[in-house]
C-alpha cells in the first residue's frame, strides 16, 4: 500500500503552515511544514514524544527546556518528549522549517509561560 498526498491537497493555515497527520496514511510520523511571517511562530508547549526540526530557510529562536538558541538554514535539532518548547521567526524574511513529530497523530499540550 502507498498514498500520495498531491502538493496543494493539505490547506494552509492562514500563517501559511500545512499539517500532516500521518495516521489515516499509515504513517508512523506527522509533521508540520513551517512558513511563518517574520516574529511568528508557536508559543510555550510540549508532546509525549520526540520532535526534531530541519530548519530550510530562514533564522528562528528555539526555546527547549528554558534554554534559547538560534537556528539556521541546514541546523537540526531534535527534542525529547515532555521537553517545553516554542520557536520564533527572528530573522525579516519567512521561517521555513520541518517540525517532524514521531507519532501517527500530532499530540500538543499548550503551557502557560512565566
Amino acid at each position: 500500500m502507498y498514498s500520495v498526498i498531491r502538493a496543494g491537497e493539505l490547506p494552509p493555515s492562514p500563517g501559511g503552515t500545512v499539517k500532516f497527520e500521518g495516521e489515516p496514511y499509515g504513517s508512523g510520523i506527522s509533521f508540520f511544514l513551517v512558513h511563518n511571517e517574520p516574529g511568528a511562530g508557536p508559543d510555550l508547549h510540549k508532546h509525549p514524544y520526540s520532535e526534531t526540526w530541519i530548519v530550510r530557510a530562514g533564522k528562528a529562536r528555539i526555546t527547549a527546556d528554558g534554554q534559547d538558541l538560534e537556528a539556521s538554514p541546514g541546523d537540526i535539532i531534535v527534542v525529547s518528549g515532555e521537553t517545553p518548547h516554542k520557536f520564533k521567526n527572528i530573522g525579516t524574511e519567512r521561517l521555513e522549517i520541518i517540525c517532524i513529530h514521531s507519532s501517527p497523530r500530532i499530540i500538543q499540550e499548550w503551557l502557560a509561560e512565566g
